[in-house]
Parts: structure tokens; C-alpha cells; sequence
């Protein structure tokens, strides 16, 4: 199994910064792309970044130039900066990632439990 566990969400004012982090930990033998999303209510959960294995990102047009994904492989951790933030951006912010639990297996989805950034006017 495999576990991913975010954190760093909260209560900011609009223009703060916030910092999310996700561990993976368990049974991986390659921690593939890694991404975030979000899902405000009554919203359908959307892509926020992607990063893969190389480094290559990916960003909704909505967050580009605000928020940068990184991630440290030897730690099996993903983070996203958010700076700039807007009321709209207010949402929970989900870890995704895509792992190969064995030599030659196909790939498997993870996903964390979410944590909430709400973003004040």
C-alpha cells in the first residue's frame, strides 16, 4: 500500500502565500508523476500542477506565474508554493500520484485526503 499524506493548508489573506507539502510513503518502487488538485464546493475537482519524475511541470492557466511545484525525490515529497492567492482559489487541495509498487507492474493511482486552503477577501 501506499500512503500519501499532505499538509501546510490553512487560513490566509488574499496576496498571502501558502505552502502545501505531500509525503509518499509504502510499497514504491517508482514515484511517478506527482500533482495537485483542487475541488471548491459545487465544483468538479481540476488540475492545479503536475510534476514529473524529470521535473517537467504543468499548471492550469488559472495559477500560472502564482504557484510553482517542486519536488525532492529522495524524500518521495511534493510541494506546492502558492503565492498571490485569491478568495478563488479557496478550495481543498488534493496530492496525486502515480506509482509503480513493483518492477514491471503497471502504474497505480494515489490519492491524499485533502486539506483545506481558504482564501480570505
Amino acid at each position: 500500500q501506499v500512503q500519501l499524506v499532505e499538509s501546510g493548508g490553512g487560513l490566509v489573506q488574499a496576496g498571502g502565500s501558502l505552502r502545501l507539502s505531500c509525503a509518499a510513503s509504502g510499497s514504491i518502487f517508482s514515484l511517478n508523476t506527482m500533482g495537485w488538485y483542487r475541488q471548491a464546493p459545487g465544483k468538479q475537482r481540476e488540475l492545479v500542477a503536475a510534476i514529473s519524475s524529470g521535473g517537467m511541470t504543468n499548471y492550469a492557466d488559472s495559477v500560472k506565474g502564482r504557484f510553482t511545484i517542486s519536488r525532492d525525490n529522495a524524500k518521495n515529497t511534493v510541494y506546492l508554493q502558492m503565492n498571490s492567492l485569491k478568495p478563488e482559489d479557496t478550495a481543498v487541495y488534493y496530492c496525486k500520484a502515480d506509482v509503480q509498487i513493483r518492477r514491471f507492474s503497471r502504474e497505480y493511482e494515489y490519492w491524499g485526503q485533502g486539506t483545506q486552503v481558504t482564501v480570505s477577501s
